[in-house]
């Protein structure tokens, strides 16, 4: 029986229409079944996920990698039943089971959601054997769209961003003729200040526009090169568009009033940009077009072609039962049922006295307690958290102890370094180091922490911080995730804390003073700390 393959939208044939298979179509959807259970916290968490404004654009994604899918199988035939060559994807789904049975017992959806993408990819290996099966891993990857970036990713892309846009920003404000000045990620035009908070970062632009140039570059007609122009250009066109549109922001709220960054005009001016970076990829699709000896116009270099695509997906029907199907069921099946069935590991949280009662009176230290805004607190995320400001008679000036805690971090909470919130209030870090602090005294023995000069005008403030980690304290807050995640297994325990020591530099006031007197609170105010903050 000889295989014939007709291009464009026109199925494959075996001599004659092919054939339904319950048996093989059966097995595929029991393949499926027998995921979710190893996935299910993956598959929440995308949920969660695709209901913020960030990955929105996230359930058109299986549906993008479906149509590439069903696009590369007009020029393929239909698997065959002897298919020999599958075993690599029997490896590729034994592996990724692996890691998504760890994600599981760590409690991180990311993990488990990453390892279901090569989970997918095995099974297309598994189904169309490894010479045909990589050459469909394109639409695979593109389901890696869908997911969202780890938290400590999202954040340091976040501050990345924010820095880029507002300095651009401000330089097309200045084009103007408007006079502007910029601290941090706050946009001053005198009258009003403008903030460039997480949502202006340009994230949730650059997620779907990254996809939709992977998608372009993928249905472009043209050279390799072309190609990959096209799939680069997506990230600095979306930061510049952004920042374009900070600057018009400002611009319009220097000549007409605050009003114009809120509310819906804030949000149609998001959807312009879109459209805008969109656009553009297109008039690039059309001059690298006419760089080509023989152009073609943009209708004809673009393929859109949807024709048949009814008929390829009803092929699912005619799937044979192969070995390679029936051993990626049966492990599938095999590791979702040990881990269904499995007993639940609980997660230790450990007996702690509520941050409120903290003292506020700590060896000749009086403080008063301040809650943070509401805003801040939603970006913060923590479970419980002190923040309070304390003087002594003796001192020159106060000391501000800022404590947040989190009972677990692998579920989507976690810690936010400083490093996040210092510019958005625009503060600026001038100079940032690891330095060893004694607390043995204290009941802390040595370890290192952040200590960080910031500047706001001519005001200047002297901060220490740590990530402070079920009994081990970090300067780097990737280690502390790492931490975080060896921790879940050893001692099933997730919790932790950021803590944070900030005094002024007053005028006529050296470093070294300052410094001094926020060691001096720190080695009485540490003592407390444990019974709030567990070893």
């Amino acid at each position: 029986m000889t295989e014939t393959s007709r291009v464009r939208g026109q199925t494959s044939t075996t001599g004659s229409a092919l054939a339904l298979s319950p048996a093989g179509f059966g097995l595929f959807a029991l393949l499926c079944l027998a995921s979710l259970p190893i996935f299910w916290i993956g598959f929440r968490s995308l949920a969660a996920a695709w209901s913020t404004a960030e990955y929105s654009h996230g359930p058109l994604i299986p549906l993008i990698s479906l149509y590439l899918f069903l696009r590369e199988m007009r020029r393929e035939p239909w698997p065959v039943a002897q298919v020999r060559d599958g075993w690599q994807g029997l490896l590729l789904i034994g592996a990724s089971l692996l890691v998504a049975l760890l994600g599981n017992f760590m409690r991180v959806p990311d993990i488990v959601t990453y390892a279901y993408i090569f989970w997918v990819s095995g099974v297309v290996i598994a189904i169309f054997g490894w010479r045909r099966g990589r050459r469909h891993q394109l639409p695979v990857f593109h389901l890696v769209f869908m997911l969202p970036l780890p938290q400590i990713l999202y954040w340091k892309l976040t501050i990345f961003l924010q820095w880029i846009s507002s300095a651009i920003g401000v330089w097309f404000v200045s084009l103007a003729g408007v006079a502007v000045y910029l601290e941090g990620n706050v946009i001053d035009l005198g009258v009003y200040k403008l903030q460039v908070a997480e949502a202006c970062s340009g994230l949730r632009y650059l997620f779907p526009i990254l996809s939709f140039s992977y998608l372009f570059s993928i249905l472009y007609r043209g050279p390799l090169w072309h190609k990959i122009v096209l799939l680069l250009s997506a990230a600095p066109i979306t930061v510049l568009m952004n920042s374009f549109r900070i600057g018009v922001i400002g611009i319009l709220v220097d000549r007409y009033g605050i009003k114009q960054a809120e509310g819906f005009l804030h949000f149609f001016e998001g959807w312009v940009v879109f459209l805008l970076c969109v656009l553009i990829l297109f008039a690039m699709a059309i001059a690298l077009q006419r760089l080509t000896p023989n152009p073609k116009p943009l209708s004809e270099a673009i393929d859109l072609d949807f024709e048949g695509f009814g008929r390829i997906l009803a092929r699912v029907l005619t799937l044979r039962p192969t070995l390679f199907l029936a051993g990626a069921v049966m492990l599938t099946g095999a590791v979702s049922g040990a881990w269904h069935f499995a007993p639940a590991k609980a997660v230790i949280e450990p007996a702690r006295t509520n941050l409120t009662l903290y003292p506020r009176e700590i060896a000749g230290w009086s403080g008063y307690s301040q809650r943070l805004e509401p805003e801040i607190e939603k970006v913060l995320a923590a479970d419980d958290y002190v923040n309070t400001v304390y003087k002594a008679p003796a001192e020159k000036d106060v000391v501000a102890l800022f404590v947040a805690y989190y009972r677990k971090q692998t579920e989507g909470q976690g810690i936010h370094s400083p490093e996040v919130c210092l510019p958005s209030g625009g503060w600026e870090i001038f100079s940032l180091q690891s330095v060893p602090v004694d607390m043995t005294a204290a009941g802390y023995g040595t370890f290192a922490a952040n200590r960080a000069i910031i500047q706001k005008g001519l005001m200047k403030q002297l901060v220490y911080y740590w990530f402070e980690g079920r009994g081990t304290r970090e300067t780097n807050d990737f280690r502390a995730k790492l931490n975080v995640l060896y921790d879940s297994l050893a001692k099933g325990r997730t919790d932790g804390a950021l803590v944070r020591y900030v005094t002024p530099i007053n005028p006529g006031e050296t470093e070294a003073e300052a410094e001094a007197r926020l060691i001096r609170f720190m080695a009485e105010s540490l003592k407390s700390l444990p019974k709030y903050v567990p070893f």
